[in-house]
This record gives C-alpha cells, sequence and structure tokens, in this order.
C-alpha cells in the first residue's frame, strides 16, 4: 500500500491563478523548501526581489487572510522533519497541467458545431482581419501565417495604439464582414476597446479566449475557450495554440477545392524560389 505524499508548497499553488509577481514568491518558496516556513514576509520579499505588500497579496491569493496564516500552514507541513520529496516537481506539473488542458478542449471537441460555425463565418470574409495583441499576439501571428497560406487576404492585427482603429476600419471598407480575435490573460484594455469598435463597424467576431468568464467574451459572437496554463511563472498557452490550428482546419474544409489549389500554387512557388531546404 503506497503512503499519502505529504502537501507541497507546490500543491498550494497549484491550479491558483497568480500574477507573474507572484509566481515569483511561489517559486522562492518551493525553492528555500523547508527553510520557507521560518522566513519573515521581508525576508522572502528580499529573497524573491519583489516588496513586502506582493507577499502578502500572495497569501492572500491563495486563500489566507495575510503571510502568518499561511506561514503557519508552511509550518504545518513541515511538521515531523523534511517532507518527503513530492512524486512530481513543479515542472512537471506544469506540463502535466498543459496535458489537461488539451484534454479538456479535446473532450470540447466532441461536438465540433461551434467550430465548423466560426469556420463558416471567417472563410467567407475578404479581408479576414485577426486580432492579439500583447501575449496574444504571437498566436494571431502564427494563425495568420499559415491561414495566408489558404485564404486570399489575412490581416494580422498585433499592435494597440490610435492606428489599430483604423486597421479595423479598413478592413471593414475593405470588405471585411468577420474578425478572428484572441484574448487572453491579462485581458488588454486596448483588446477590449478594439472589439466594440469591431461591433461598432458590423463585424462579426469569433473570440478565442480562456473563458466563457472573459470580460471579451460579452463583446464576441462566437466564443471558443481553451484553458490558459498558469503554474509557471508566465501563462502557457498550449490549448489556445492548439485551438487556433483546429479553427483553421475547419476554415480550409469550407472549401476543401479552393484550399487545394491555393496549397499547391504555394508549393510551386515555393519550389521555384527554393524557399526551403528540404
Amino acid at each position: 500500500m503506497n503512503e499519502e505524499q505529504p502537501l507541497t508548497v507546490t500543491d498550494l499553488v497549484h491550479g491558483v491563478r497568480l500574477t507573474p509577481t507572484q509566481r515569483r514568491i511561489a517559486r522562492c518558496l518551493i525553492d528555500q523548501g523547508v527553510r520557507a516556513a521560518h522566513l519573515t514576509a521581508s525576508e522572502i520579499a528580499e529573497l524573491a526581489q519583489v516588496s513586502q505588500p506582493s507577499v502578502t497579496r500572495f497569501a492572500m491569493a491563495l486563500g489566507y487572510d495575510g503571510f502568518p496564516a499561511l506561514r503557519r500552514r508552511l509550518r504545518d507541513l513541515t511538521t515531523g522533519g523534511t517532507p518527503a520529496p513530492a512524486a512530481e516537481n513543479d515542472l512537471q506539473l506544469a506540463v502535466k497541467g498543459e496535458v489537461a488542458n488539451l484534454n479538456r478542449l479535446a473532450d470540447q471537441l466532441l461536438d465540433p458545431a461551434p467550430i465548423t460555425a466560426a469556420a463558416q463565418l471567417l472563410a467567407v470574409s475578404r479581408p479576414l482581419p485577426v486580432l492579439g495583441l500583447r501575449a496574444a499576439a504571437a498566436i494571431a501571428s502564427y494563425f495568420g501565417y499559415f491561414a495566408a497560406k489558404v485564404h486570399p487576404d489575412v490581416r494580422a492585427l498585433t499592435e494597440g495604439g490610435s492606428l489599430l482603429v483604423d486597421r479595423l476600419g479598413q478592413c471593414r471598407q475593405a470588405g471585411a464582414t468577420a474578425l478572428l480575435a484572441v484574448v487572453l490573460p491579462r485581458y488588454p484594455r486596448e483588446a477590449l476597446d478594439a472589439l466594440r469598435e469591431a461591433r461598432e463597424l458590423g463585424l462579426r467576431t469569433v473570440l478565442i479566449t480562456d473563458s466563457k468568464l472573459s470580460p471579451a467574451a460579452e463583446l464576441a459572437e462566437l466564443v471558443l475557450p481553451a484553458s490558459v496554463g498558469s503554474d509557471l511563472v508566465f501563462d502557457l498557452h498550449t490549448a489556445p495554440m492548439v485551438l487556433t490550428m483546429v479553427l483553421l482546419q475547419a476554415i480550409t474544409d469550407v472549401d476543401p477545392a479552393g484550399t487545394q489549389t491555393r496549397l499547391e500554387e504555394f508549393e510551386t512557388h515555393a519550389t521555384r524560389r527554393a524557399l526551403f531546404v528540404n
């Protein structure tokens, strides 16, 4: 019979959405091991190179009244000596958390109707604007790169500022009927403003975000959720990235003949210019 492993700091923070600063504190506590239960808030702040109030807010984010309550809990965890090593370290847990996020996404795709509806909306938009600011910019660019191989006019909107509204307007004037938006935590205010502007322009928005409770959800016509990992210092966006490519696959399925023609044209072009080494 296997003995139950004692709880660790990793267990306390697992699944809790923390800010980057709070994740630095969590990492510091994990690195300190048993010693963490005997450090003051100021000592932890110094080790993690954050402010002392940040340590207090970290404790409250975990559900404690303040740092003293969290420290008592840490001492409880270490009563009786050094706890046995956790079966899995925090890096493994982060990766396995992403596996769980992908499994949830796979279960969600059991009903393909939302993806199909979104694909039909986006496939006919000429041009097709793709919005992604800050953390979501890389995903929007990634989608845009591949979508351009099968869609005649894809426009990635990855920079905010006053020009963003201009570019949305230009897309609408050029004939765009829909917008694909990727909005992830921490939700940029500019992204929400852009979604409002898109609605004013008459664009129908398909939104990829972390939850249907996202503040961006109410601004979109179709919401496709994909969980974001929060177990490392910065968020992991594996599931949203996969979801964009699933969506792109569905877009190609709207017009398979046209997709095949454009892919063949690209391959001919790539071969003529020797774009790739293999």
